[in-house]
């Protein structure tokens, strides 16, 4: 519980700074002690849209322990105050699909990669490229010991390259729940059998799966089963097309395109419904999967679009420039814009009926670079009709409600872990005002954005850029 006071307050001077209140002047009578104080914010809950103008929201042990008009309440002498003068507070963002550092990485490439997610303010990241090594990477972040956001690990994939039998699904499974994952990681290639193993042991020791929808699995059985996140809006596309137009073989990803010209869209209501029935999650990776596979551009747009990627090291940029580059020779314009105009007409059906969608981007995948290409989801999202206060939901509190923890993280609440934000603009009015930082809490460290903008150049430079 914070401890209360009666004495004077003053509000810090300078815009986002971190200043020692070191003298009482005058203020609210009510006092209480934290680690660090934001005074004069405007807060967004993000338990609906809304706004609470002039509040002190205060800081301990990197929990939220007071928030209150800052007329009532303030910051005890020895707090660290950050005056939030005509700015915005809102919660810390989750990418619901990224990929973790792996230990052929080195040190410097974890920290680098680790940190471009906090610069963006992506305070926790659901990994979906599984490693042993990720616990050690969890438990150093948690320790402080790695600046990083926090993690949900998802398990080292379930493909058909590595389960051949229902016997080894369930195994699998199994041993990843013993080992501590939060998720099994679902891949491409696994049979009917070898999948409803899969959901029967999930099932049976409380662990839930998700990812990729196998092809020869389907989107409707995957549903059934239980899956709890359907990513990449995996299927769907499949399940369009009726079945005697589908190849004997699984189209596979870059295949979907012979299937654009059988799809009945007539259907997608239908899907739309079972997505809603089943209460699986979508998470739609939109911009990615426009950019790298169904793209109607090779890689020198990106280039020129994305100065981002002067933040990774060029070793990973060249082998994106040559996998766009050598599937787009292998596609057709016409038909992959035809595919990107059906997922997102997909999307704006899943929205509109209801669906539970969370943000994720696959990055760093290719030209997706880790909490950059948030901003790009989300701007997406908005040009496909959603409200920037429903993107921001999806980027925040939706999130929270997938992982059962909406008491820990997603919201600017009292007993909420300090993941938060601080803009200069309203991103209400524009999503795009997420990107104007003033800089970034991370479990109660404080980030300015002159701190970030340093690191980031350090980044650059470490990479020859």
């Amino acid at each position: 519980m914070p401890m209360l006071a009666h004495l004077p307050a003053c509000r810090s001077i300078g815009v986002a700074m971190l200043v020692l209140l070191t003298s009482a002047c005058g203020g609210p009578d009510t006092l209480i002690s934290g680690d660090v104080a934001f005074v004069n914010a405007n807060v967004l809950p993000m338990d609906s849209e809304r706004v609470l103008e002039n509040q002190a929201v205060i800081i301990e042990d990197g929990r939220i322990v007071a928030i209150g008009s800052a007329d009532e309440i303030g910051p005890e002498q020895g707090t660290d105050v950050i005056d939030a003068d005509d700015m915005y507070l809102v919660p810390g963002l989750t990418e619901m699909h990224g990929h973790l550092p792996d230990p052929r990485q080195s040190d410097i490439d974890i920290k680098n990669l680790l940190f471009l997610y906090v610069s963006n303010g992506v305070t926790t990241v659901r990994g979906m490229q599984g490693d042993a090594s990720q616990f050690r990477l969890r438990d150093q972040i948690s320790h402080g010991l790695l600046v990083g956001p926090q993690l949900y690990l998802g398990s080292i994939s379930m493909s058909g390259d590595r389960v051949s039998t229902a016997a080894e699904a369930e195994q699998r499974v199994r041993e990843y729940k013993v080992a501590g994952y939060d998720l099994v990681k679902v891949h491409e290639g696994l049979t009917v059998d070898s999948f409803n193993a899969l959901a029967r042991a999930a099932a049976e020791v409380d662990i839930p799966f998700g990812g990729h929808v196998p092809d020869l699995v389907g989107l409707r059985r995957a549903l059934a089963s239980g899956q709890s996140s359907i990513d990449h809006l995996d299927n769907y596309v499949e399940a369009l097309a009726a079945e005697d137009a589908r190849p004997e073989r699984p189209a596979g990803l870059l295949g979907v395109g012979a299937l654009v010209a059988n799809v009945d869209e007539s259907l997608i209501p239908e899907l739309v419904r079972t997505t809603v029935d089943a209460g699986a999650w979508v998470v739609p990776t939109m911009v990615l999967w426009e950019s790298a596979f169904f793209s109607d551009r090779g890689s020198a747009g990106l280039l020129s679009d994305r100065p981002e990627v002067r933040y990774m090291p060029p070793e990973t940029v060249g082998r994106w420039v040559q996998a766009v580059d050598d599937r787009f020779a292998a596609t057709d314009v016409e038909t992959n814009r035809r595919v990107a105009s059906l997922r997102r007409a997909i999307l704006q059906a899943l929205h509109q009926g209801g669906a539970k969608i969370a943000l994720g981007t696959d990055s760093p995948q290719i030209f997706s670079v880790p909490g950059f290409s948030m901003h790009r989801e989300m701007a997406l999202y908005v040009e496909l009709g959603m409200t920037p206060y429903e993107v921001l939901e999806i980027a925040t509190r939706r999130p929270a409600e997938y992982f059962n923890a909406v008491d820990k993280f997603g919201m600017v609440a009292e007993g909420q872990r300090a993941d938060l934000l601080l803009l200069t603009a309203n991103p209400f009015d524009d999503i795009g005002n997420v990107a104007r930082r003033a800089g970034v809490m991370l479990n109660g460290s404080w980030f300015s954005e002159e701190e970030i903008q340093s690191r980031l150049e350090a980044i650059a430079r470490f990479y020859g850029n």
